[in-house]
């Protein structure tokens, strides 16, 4: 006997719903069935998990504006397995990104004065709200695992001065080597483990009006393969070493990467706003003991919408563990009601925070994102091996087999109208149902004596 667990989405008015059988919609005895076979047989990468960031800008407002009553309470929904939805991955900008209030790195100092040996390090920034909520994401979900990313070195680093545009200076090479280092530890002073690092976030994309760093691919593979991993090595640190962190549609930045560190590099991260996500199969294909990650995507007021939002999440979801990813990270983990702060002179910011908080109001509202993070977070849990499930152009879907033996399943009806759905695992169907025009569906199947 099969115990089903099911969460439906059905538009804006029922988000992620759990269900029984009986109310879901009925399929009539002539329709034209899709059924999506799950294979058990055939597996594929292990599951990281899903989450998104605590910027500067999302943890002041979680830390410091909402009330302590509603911060734990959004704390529990966010990462309790059983009273939430279970987050598992949180990637963290090292340093200033575009959501900080204010331009910052860990070694900042006045113009024309360098500190080859690191001695005014300090993460103390992070200590007021950041350390706090991943301390407090740790305590209720020990499986969180940190990936910090820097938008920009210190500004005494670079050729332009400044944590605006520039590259590294290869004369700083092994001092920021050293750089990630002193975070690792320093973090790690705080009961917190980096699981993986980035060399530099969207490294061929350098903003004029918020921290970045143009790393060209040859740049990178120096970086890594003679600075940054042997500093890794002399100081018996672990942390995986993720190359690019920029978007689908240049896959020869990440290939000229592996290609050229080799050992140093244990896999790619990547993000949606540009490309396919086919490119982390091609890349994977080329370099298969390579990991795979996706660490960044933003909703935003570019897709105005709910229903193109919500299903752009979805979808984007299914198929980017369908290409390979063990992780599935959306961006600011909370936004406030002008979708900031973001750093001076950045202008309007159209993203959307998994929460918003309204600094006015005080009031804390779930947005889709959270919702859409639910139907992957809550069933597909951290070590869950995916495996094979039948998707095509109008029932996307994607499987996994959890720890405790477990399925999951998440599917999301592509097409403009409703379909004839059916699942069926081990030879048997055990659902069936008509799922609307744009709806998801998250099962859990669990095998019971």
């Amino acid at each position: 006997m099969l115990n089903i667990t099911i969460y439906q989405s059905n538009g804006e008015e029922e988000l992620f719903v759990k269900k029984t059988r009986e109310q879901l919609s009925p399929v009539s005895p002539d329709a034209q069935l899709n059924t999506v076979l799950i294979d058990e047989e055939q597996t594929f990468q292990e599951i990281d998990g899903f989450g998104a960031s605590f910027t500067d800008s999302a943890a002041y407002l979680i830390h410091q504006v909402l009330e302590s009553e509603q911060r734990s309470e959004l704390m529990k929904q966010l990462f309790d397995v059983k009273e939430g939805i279970g987050l598992s991955v949180l990637r963290q900008p090292m340093g200033a990104s575009d959501y900080a209030r204010d331009f910052y790195s860990y070694n900042d100092l006045p113009e024309g004065q360098t500190d080859v040996r690191l001695e005014h390090f300090s993460i103390a920034h992070d200590e007021v709200d950041i350390i706090p909520l991943l301390q407090e994401a740790l305590r209720l979900n020990p499986d969180v695992k940190l990936v910090g990313s820097p938008w920009s070195p210190p500004g005494w680093m670079k050729t332009s001065g400044s944590m605006i545009g520039g590259e590294l200076k290869p004369e700083y090479y092994s001092v920021y080597a050293n750089y990630f280092v002193r975070y690792i530890q320093g973090y790690k002073a705080n009961g917190l483990p980096i699981y993986a690092i980035t060399p530099q976030n969207e490294a061929l994309y350098s903003p004029g009006h918020y921290p970045g760093m143009i790393m060209l691919p040859e740049a990178q593979c120096d970086f890594i393969k003679n600075h940054l991993k042997p500093q890794f090595v002399k100081n018996n640190i672990d942390t995986k070493i993720l190359c690019y962190d920029h978007n689908w549609d240049k896959p020869d930045y990440p290939l000229t990467v592996l290609e050229q560190a080799g050992d140093a590099v244990d896999g790619v991260a990547w993000h949606w706003y540009g490309g396919s996500p086919s490119a982390q199969s091609e890349v994977f294909e080329a370099f298969p003991g390579k990991e795979v990650h996706f660490t960044e995507g933003s909703g935003g007021e570019w897709i105005p919408p709910f229903e193109q939002a919500f299903s752009n999440v979805m979808r984007m979801g299914i198929e980017i563990l369908r290409n390979h990813s063990k992780s599935y990270v959306l961006w600011n983990m909370a936004l406030d009601e002008k979708n900031g702060p973001t750093v001076p002179g950045f202008g309007e910011s159209t993203c959307r925070g998994i929460v918003t908080v309204n600094q006015q109001t005080k009031e804390l509202t779930y947005t889709l994102d959270f919702y859409a993070l639910a139907h992957f977070s809550k069933v597909i849990r951290p070590k869950a091996l995916r495996i094979a499930s039948t998707s095509h152009d109008r029932i996307r879907s994607v499987a996994f087999k959890n720890t405790d033996g477990s399925i999951a399943a998440v599917l999301f009806n592509e097409s403009e109208v409703s379909e004839s759905t059916a699942i069926q695992l081990r030879g048997k169907e055990v659902l069936r149902l008509e799922m609307p025009s744009k709806s998801a569906l998250t099962v859990r199947l669990e095998s019971r004596e």
